[in-house]
């Protein structure tokens, strides 16, 4: 479970059983959706780092950009979200493509593309 609790500072403090993330309203740190897109783009290095492992590879050096583009709704919208990898020069083009088709296969794309099915609740308790 993720808890916080709501008080009358701009920061937001998130907790788990094992860790702590802290988000701000007022621009001195990410905000919740800004962490949402850092969650895609960590999820990507992941999945990069776990396919280099597989191929007996060092991953350092591998660079992911990525970057959200607003829908017809305006801002608070996701309508594509562009990932760009940059390669060491001693990658083959085979060792590239594994990790690319690693990297589209992240678990935090998955469920956004696969969004529509959740049930999100709020509920007093």
């Amino acid at each position: 479970m993720y808890t916080t609790v709501v008080d009358n500072t701009p920061l937001i403090k998130v907790s788990s059983a094992k860790h702590e993330a802290n988000y701000a309203v007022n621009g001195s740190l990410m905000n919740p959706l800004e962490a949402f897109y850092a969650s895609l783009a960590a999820c990507a290095a992941v999945y990069a780092k776990k396919a280099c492992k597989e191929l007996g590879l060092p991953a350092a050096g591998i660079e992911i950009g990525c970057k959200p583009f607003a829908g017809p709704g305006g801002p608070l919208t996701l309508a594509r979200f562009k990932t760009e990898v940059s390669f060491p020069a001693h990658f083959t083009a085979e060792q590239k493509a594994k990790i690319l088709e690693s990297i589209a296969h992240c678990a935090v794309k998955d469920i956004v593309a696969n969004g529509p099915g959740i049930d999100f609740q709020v509920a007093e308790i």
